[in-house]
């Protein structure tokens, strides 16, 4: 079963003209609507599903700083202050809580990536900090196993992906943003070599921006435009037990296996350690780009051939505008937990806090994450299209940088000052 979210009532009618058009009810397509409507700018999001049907509601919720890159250090203090103010900014509760995020080691090798990381920001005054074996235990009391050490951020926080969208989207609708779900965008429209309008399945809207931000199918919109965004899906399985009593409301992640305190008093749990790769005709495609990921990380993915490859190669890569397109005929990707994984994630945090043998698993499910070749995501203009920028490609850290994310993307399409500096993730890397 996916996460239940929190419903919104969204608009039932289908607008003719706009300012900006936003293809995706995400979270980083809410905030950025959020962002706009503040600001007095028409937008229109459109969904081909329903609000955070997919990736946004099922993710981890942490929101964090450590183990960032330098690089994206600013998108992430800047989301460390968005989020701290979204309660008061959306007039309700998204689970927000700065309870402080802890990586912990089991050898020194691992240990040895804290420390080169943290001294990669060491000019950033984090209030990031190595922690001992002693440490550890003194923080997250009740364990059994020996820790080389860890790294800890008290600062780093998390919310609820089942609150968060649903109360931005609402915001968003009180501000005069118009949300329709169940309406694909099956292309764009030019005029004058820039972009007019939009096709979706119940008709034309015009405008003067298009803001992509489809996450997992951003892909293969571009690729029908022939614009090739290089991403990959892997799929996340997660689990929430019952409420029970748990050793800290600190979020833990340790090599194979991390755990957070979630609003109902159960823990969000997942096998850190291992994503599934169900290989895509996408994957023999772009395969060469990831080699560098595949060298470091070759031994978190489960790779696997079949069902998925095959659905997936029945979807349409061409289209024009009178046809059904993918995004009409997956409204949303649910892929199924993979119970192995999620098993694997019980027995290795069992082993290391008893505390979890109380556990009982309310729910399970997995979500798709869309990854780039450098992991960073692309917030930025497509040169060759003008008015049609990108948020995307987050590479399963769109939840946590969310509220900076679509701001700036926000900032982009509306001609505003940046909120940060965006080079870093220009489209363009990727020439």
């Amino acid at each position: 079963m996916p996460p239940t979210i929190d419903p919104v009532h969204t608009s039932a009618a289908h607008p003719r003209s706009t300012t900006v058009v936003i293809i995706g009810a995400g979270i980083i397509g809410l905030t950025a609507a959020l962002t706009l409507a503040e600001r007095n700018i028409p937008v229109v999001v459109l969904e081909k599903g329903r609000i955070a049907g997919e990736q946004s509601s099922r993710n981890l919720g942490w929101v964090r700083k450590t183990n960032r890159h330098a690089h994206d250090m600013p998108l992430a203090l800047a989301a460390d202050q968005l989020w701290a103010g979204m309660p008061e900014r959306v007039g309700a509760d998204v689970g927000y809580r700065q309870a402080g995020i802890m990586f912990i080691s089991r050898n020194e090798t691992q240990m040895g990536l804290h420390e080169s990381w943290l001294k990669s920001v060491g000019g950033l005054n984090l209030d990031s900090r190595l922690l001992s074996g002693k440490e550890i235990a003194q923080l997250v009391p009740g364990g059994r196993a020996n820790w080389a050490g860890g790294i800890y951020t008290p600062s780093d926080a998390r919310a609820e992906p089942t609150l968060a969208s649903s109360a931005i989207a609402r915001a968003a609708i009180a501000k005069g943003a118009v949300i329709v779900e169940n309406c694909a965008v099956r292309t764009l429209v030019t005029a004058a070599g820039r972009v007019s309008g939009v096709v979706t399945e119940h008709g034309e809207i015009s405008c003067d921006q298009v803001l992509l931000a489809g996450g997992l199918w951003s892909r293969k919109f571009l690729g029908n435009l022939k614009i090739n965004l290089p991403t990959l899906p892997l799929t996340c399985s997660v689990l929430r037990t019952e409420p029970m009593e748990g050793p800290t409301d600190i979020a833990v992640g340790a090599p194979d296996f991390s755990f957070r305190k979630h609003k109902d008093g159960g823990f969000i749990i997942t096998q850190r350690g291992a994503l599934d790769a169900f290989l895509t005709l996408d994957h023999l495609l772009l395969g060469k780009r990831y080699l560098p990921q595949l060298r470091t990380q070759r031994d978190i993915l489960r790779i696997s051939f079949g069902k998925h490859f095959f659905k997936d190669l029945a979807l349409a890569r061409r289209w024009n505008a009178t046809e059904v397109t993918p995004f009409e005929r997956v409204r949303i990707q649910d892929p199924q937990a993979n119970p192995a994984l999620n098993d694997e994630a019980m027995r290795n945090l069992k082993a290391a806090w008893p505390e979890f043998e109380q556990a009982r698993i309310a729910s399970a499910w997995a979500g798709t994450i869309d990854v780039t070749p450098d992991s960073n995501p692309v917030i930025g203009a497509v040169p060759n299209i003008p008015g049609l920028t990108l948020a995307t490609g987050f590479s399963g850290h769109g939840f946590g940088t969310s509220p900076a994310a679509g701001q700036l993307a926000a900032d982009l399409v509306s001609q505003h000052p940046p909120l940060i500096d965006p080079s870093p993730y220009r489209f363009e890397r990727f020439a």
